[in-house]
């Protein structure tokens, strides 16, 4: 099997669980060390021999393109950023690809594939993979016990700190856990992030507006974070 060692570098904490989670679903990816800033980094373009960076663009004091320069040619990089006029200068840097934050793991897929061209990735291997997402449930842990949550049965996700209530078809389930977290675990053809504490299923949606999505009796407000992704999806799927 051709596995790939590959580095996270990223100044958000809950950015690199999210690649790292990511990365846990590929085979061939071998995470060797997340980074939080580019001088940690550093030690290992120096020390090991990486294949493929997630690398953050915009972090303090060193930034993701300075570091990118000093990457040897035979390494390649992914450039992860919620800042869209990086791109260019992204793609001048021969980037495999260019991921605009939020990142839903099909995109997040998308670019490693873009990276394996033309290297020989077992069939059982990208099977692996698909079966991930095509998972139509989640477990997740609530009044002590383990619950089954269909996808087809969720309306929408509303975030409180470390806890998140899942508004399903008959009742609300709360359980310990990020929104973040759960979203790795979504599959993102039908549920998108619109707001720090909000995710919801498209498949319940009744109607949009720039502001809200309509979920029932519920507007699900859309915040100017995600604005311009989620109108894009909404417009795709119009």
């Amino acid at each position: 099997m051709n596995t790939v060692n590959c580095v996270i570098v990223d100044d958000e904490p809950v950015a690199r669980k999210i690649i790292e989670s990511f990365v846990a679903k590929i085979p061939n990816l071998i995470l060797v060390k997340s980074c939080k800033n580019a001088m940690e980094a550093f030690e290992i373009v120096n020390s090991q021999h990486i294949d493929l960076f997630f690398l953050d663009i915009n972090m303090p004091d060193v930034s993701g393109l300075s570091l990118a320069k000093s990457i040897n040619q035979n390494s390649k990089i992914i450039f992860t950023t919620a800042y869209r006029e990086y791109a260019i200068d992204g793609f001048d840097l021969q980037a495999v690809d260019y991921l605009l934050k939020p990142i839903a793991f099909d995109r997040f897929l998308q670019a490693v594939n873009k990276f394996f061209q033309g290297i020989s990735v077992i069939e059982s291997d990208v099977k692996i993979v698909e079966n991930t997402i095509k998972n139509d449930f989640v477990f997740v842990r609530s009044d002590r016990k383990m619950v089954k949550i269909n996808f087809d049965e969720i309306f929408y996700i509303e975030s409180l700190s470390d806890y998140i209530k899942i508004y399903v078809t008959d009742k609300i389930i709360t359980t310990r856990e990020t929104i973040s977290n759960i979203e790795t675990k979504l599959p993102a053809k039908n549920f998108l992030r619109i707001h720090r504490s909000y995710i919801v299923n498209l498949n319940k949606a009744a109607s949009y507006t720039n502001e809200f999505i309509e979920i029932g009796k519920n507007a699900i407000p859309i915040s100017r974070t995600y604005k311009e992704n989620v109108l894009k999806k909404l417009t795709e799927i119009s």
